[in-house]
């Protein structure tokens, strides 16, 4: 499989749209989500973070086939 730069860079560019959007339409809950994170020790930040790249992962496998 060929590394295809033009793709990633629209699946980065939407990546940052979306965020971009949550921050637009909700700064008040985004703000809230990121208040509750500080307290939580960085392990359970890691876990949290392992599993979203699991299931991006796992999205992007089944959108290929």
């Amino acid at each position: 499989m060929e590394f295809n730069i033009e793709l990633f860079l629209r699946a980065l560019g939407l990546a940052i749209v979306l965020e971009g959007l949550c921050w637009t339409l909700f700064p008040g809950g985004m703000r809230r989500a990121l208040l509750q994170l500080l307290p939580l020790p960085e392990s359970r930040l890691r876990v949290v973070g392992l599993a979203a790249l699991a299931l991006g992962l796992l999205l992007v496998r089944l959108a290929s086939h």
